[in-house]
């Protein structure tokens, strides 16, 4: 069974996304949260496995409440709840710990498809929306080089600058001429030797260290 916590402060929205979620038969909602510091105490107390965190909350806000969950809770996976139009905050969530991020106005369908993503270890990665939010960012970040780039090989170098972009395993495989199955065992290479948790935040990583462009191909 898929622990949920919800946090958002207004009443409608938390009470629109428990009742979708708990709808399900592997899921359930076990606490909910309007702020913060409700969210960070509820999720110590309950240790869910996912929290869907809204950002703009009264008091402490999500940004502060999901760095304190990723650093303290590694069991528990934040993804942000937000409109398209507060890009900087999720990019700040993203950065601080969180493993992706759901647009309010997504169909009950997607935030199930989410939770259960987000439950099994993966990110929720929307290539039309992720993309143009990491770029957008990046633009405003001075690359600058990790050293753990230099422990990647060239091949390593083409599959990240692929999955940056927002490419699925079967697609970096048809464009760089291997197996979808040997790009996986790439993906989990670099993950090991970058120290991230995902595809997600290596494609952070990516960007800030400008190994794709905004705006690149």
């Amino acid at each position: 069974m898929i622990s949920v916590l919800v946090a958002d402060d207004h009443a409608m929205v938390r009470a629109g996304i428990a009742a979708v979620l708990s709808a399900e038969p592997d899921i359930t909602v076990v606490a909910q949260a309007a702020d913060g510091a409700a969210a960070v105490a509820q999720a110590e107390e309950r240790r869910p496995d996912v929290i869907l965190m809204d950002i703009k909350m009264p008091g402490t806000d999500g940004l502060a409440a999901t760095r304190t969950i990723t650093t303290a809770l590694p069991g528990s996976r934040v993804v942000v709840l937000t409109t398209f139009g507060l890009d900087e905050y999720v990019y700040s969530a993203l950065r601080a710990g969180a493993c992706g991020f759901l647009l309010k106005d997504a169909d009950p369908g997607r935030v199930i498809e989410v939770v259960r993503l987000t439950a099994a270890g993966q990110s929720f990665l929307d290539p039309a929306v992720t993309g143009r939010l990491i770029q957008q960012f990046a633009r405003h970040r001075p690359p600058s080089r990790s050293p753990e780039l230099a422990a990647l090989t060239p091949r390593e170098n083409d599959v990240l600058g692929q999955l940056a972009r927002g490419h699925s395993n079967a697609e970096i495989g048809e464009k760089l001429g291997i197996s979808a199955a040997t790009v996986k065992d790439h993906v989990a290479a670099i993950l090991a030797k970058l120290g991230v948790r995902d595809r997600l935040h290596a494609t952070i990583f990516a960007y800030d260290n400008g190994l794709v462009l905004p705006g690149g191909d």
